[in-house]
């Protein structure tokens, strides 16, 4: 219940908090990686789980409120669909970080380097 809360608080915001508040769930990110295959009714994407149809649905309004998924209508079949712009924005989000510590080595390697001829030249002369 916690949870749906925060999901529900985090609607509000940015677009990047509810992109990762609908995330944090493995089963919603499962039926990401089922979607990421092609358009999928809520019966099959309920099949590899061991909960309800309506514990799957109200996981897939997570999804689409968050702008992960859409909902179509073709008679009686209602496909979800995956729409991955969001997780975009997450992608560039994590790479500004990885580019931090991908600098932050790059200067640990370069200090190392530095360093290492001065403890040679200490350890041959004892």
């Amino acid at each position: 219940m916690l949870i749906n809360r925060i999901v529900k608080q985090s609607n509000g915001g940015d677009g990047l908090s509810s992109t990762f508040a609908a995330l944090a769930d493995p089963t919603r990110r499962a039926i990401l990686t089922r979607l990421s295959e092609g358009e999928s009714s809520v019966t099959e994407l309920a099949r590899p789980f061991q909960i309800s149809l309506p514990a799957i649905s109200k996981h897939l309004k997570v999804l689409e409120r968050a702008g992960l998924i859409e909902r179509g209508r073709e008679a009686q079949w209602r496909p979800c669909r995956l729409r991955a712009e969001p997780l975009k924005e997450v992608g560039e989000w994590i790479e500004s970080y990885r580019r931090f510590w991908e600098e932050s080595f790059d200067r640990l390697e370069s200090y190392l380097s530095e360093i290492q001829p001065t403890e040679r030249k200490i350890h041959d002369q004892k």
